[in-house]
């Protein structure tokens, strides 16, 4: 065999080899209930912030400590916790996604992405409607 088909080949397992480790590593979107299950593997869960219920955050106390309750898409609730600081616009978040595990009865989150409610409404441009009167 040839030297440069020995070396293909070799960068092609390498390339394979890399992909497996990548797409393993990956998280999955789940539920509370499938992130409960699997405690120690990281899970993308989506749902809404339980407003009734509040938030714990205390910038002067601890700024790397933020508790909330959400209630996933399949109507499970669980605490919440990010060890960082409150994410702006929280409160107006319609939708969040927690990435993270679940430790016990708590799902510990090392990101919190957010929707927020659009800026765009269905409106007409102002332009539109100054001619018509």
């Amino acid at each position: 065999m040839k030297k440069t088909y020995i070396i293909g080949l070799v960068l092609i397992a390498i390339c394979i080899g890399t992909l497996i480790t990548v797409l393993g590593g990956s998280s999955t979107y789940a539920s509370f209930t499938e992130a409960t299950g699997n405690p120690g593997k990281q899970y993308h869960v989506i749902g809404v912030w339980d407003r009734a219920s509040g938030y714990t955050y205390d910038a002067k106390k601890d700024p790397n400590y933020f508790l909330f309750k959400m209630k996933d898409t399949t109507g499970q609730e669980y605490p919440v916790v990010l060890h960082d600081s409150k994410p702006q616009e929280f409160e107006h978040s319609e939708k969040i996604v927690v990435i993270g595990k679940m430790e016990g009865n708590t799902f510990v989150a090392s990101q919190i992405l957010m929707k927020c409610p659009s800026k765009y409404t269905n409106a007409k441009p102002v332009a539109e409607n100054e001619g018509k009167k």
